[in-house]
């Protein structure tokens, strides 16, 4: 079971119908009690960092994902639930995040001739052999949308895309992985993607 984390901040209808798609049994739930009985955990998340991150406090739940990812269960955050892993974003003021991945959050450092948000398809180049790209291809390509990016520590970088910059566009550290686009809207590539980090991989198998 595949608990999506609820919280108010993410587009949890397209992401369970995605899970369900690729035949993994998944719920939502805002409930610390049925996120510690799922095999894994999703934190989604639309709109700004701060509201997300102080979401999370008001209902308790950054204590149960920072405990949950420290007794080892696979944790994947998608878009803004990515830039929660990191330790504090700089989107209207400082704030802080779970601190499960060093590094933190800013904005996309792109030319005045590139357009922000950085909105559609870009192409993944991945900065080493991680096993949430066991099923992909790189130069596979992912729906984007978002202003802010993370920096920091590149062990932690599993794939990047370019945007007039080099931009962070997924990170691992241990059983704590995260996609800055959105695998739910990406296609096959986004379904593949999610089939691994569901066990249901080709890889997997």
């Amino acid at each position: 079971m595949i608990a999506v984390v609820d919280y108010g901040c993410g587009n949890l209808f397209s992401l369970q119908s995605s899970l369900a798609y690729i035949g993994a049994e998944s719920c939502v739930s805002g409930d610390p009690g049925v996120l510690r009985t799922a095999d894994r955990i999703i934190l989604p998340g639309v709109g700004a960092f701060g509201d997300a991150a102080e979401k999370l406090r008001t209902c308790g739940l950054d204590r149960v994902i920072t405990e949950l990812a420290e007794r080892g269960k696979p944790i994947l955050g998608i878009c803004l639930g990515m830039q929660l892993l990191y330790e504090e974003s700089t989107e209207f003021g400082i704030h802080k995040g779970l601190g499960l991945i060093p590094g933190r959050v800013v904005p996309i450092p792109a030319p005045s001739a590139y357009k922000i948000p950085h909105m559609g398809w870009n192409a993944l180049q991945m900065t080493g052999d991680h096993p949430m790209f066991a099923d992909i291809r790189e130069g596979d390509h992912v729906y984007f949308v978002h202003s802010y990016h993370a920096e920091g520590d590149s062990r932690y970088v599993t794939a990047v895309t370019e945007y007039g910059c080099t931009v962070t566009a997924a990170c691992a550290r241990d059983n704590v992985w995260g996609m800055q686009f959105h695998p739910e809207k990406s296609g096959k590539t986004g379904l593949a993607l999610l089939k691994t980090f569901a066990g249901l991989g080709e890889a997997e198998r």
